[in-house]
């Protein structure tokens, strides 16, 4: 159905018709990125097998982000800890930004540029992997989580906008999205970590539960 004849089934004003036309100029855009997203397909899947053969020997993964991106952090360990699509065993996963004690402590302390680094320092063991979400790429406070990751051995995945940024260049590994806003960047990460999700439990071999 095309915007107009959508429009024209609705009994909208001149206002509500540019909203609707924001809105699907949204979704357009969101389309478009989506389209591109397969290129990640790849990555994602060796992200997932990487990332079982690391559970299966005892590591802990870690994310971090800011605001929307703080929110993706938890999502993803909410998956873990909970469960994606079947039932499985609770999977180690701490999202950094969850810890409001913590969070708080070492912003008045040491400045809000370190809330992220000085908890990767104090969780992070060799093995481990700290996924780090940051829409532009150069959140100083999820830099300096990557920095020390590397320092204390810890594998950096990186969720970031469109690259070049300072973010995915210091990460291991990184997957930066190509898209026009900030809102869709995030919206394409969400269904990153669905698919990291969807990957590692095909890695770790988690089926349906069978039916009596």
């Amino acid at each position: 159905m095309s915007l107009d004849h959508a429009l024209s089934t609705l009994d909208v004003g001149p206002d509500a018709a540019g909203s609707v036309g924001l809105v699907a100029e949204h979704l357009a855009a969101l389309a478009e990125a989506a389209g591109r997203a397969g290129a990640y397909a790849a990555t994602v899947s060796a992200w997932g097998a990487d990332l079982a053969r690391r559970y299966e020997a005892g590591a802990h993964l870690l994310a971090c982000g800011n605001g929307g991106s703080a929110a993706e952090a938890q999502h993803l360990t909410g998956e873990l800890v909970g469960r994606f699509r079947h039932d499985r065993r609770p999977l180690p996963a701490v999202a950094l930004c969850a810890d409001s004690a913590a969070h708080t402590a070492i912003a008045n302390d040491y400045g809000f540029g370190e809330v992220y680094a000085r908890q990767v320092t104090a969780w992070g063991r060799p093995g481990d992997v700290l996924v780090a979400f940051s829409t532009s790429g150069t959140s100083p406070n999820v830099v300096a989580a990557a920095k020390a990751a590397l320092e204390a051995g810890v594998t950096v995945w990186a969720l970031t906008g469109p690259g070049p940024n300072t973010l995915a260049s210091l990460a291991d590994d990184a997957i930066a999205v190509d898209a026009p806003t900030t809102a869709t960047v995030q919206e394409i990460h969400l269904s990153l970590v669905h698919s990291l999700c969807i990957a590692l439990d095909h890695a770790l071999g988690v089926q349906p539960a069978a039916v009596a």
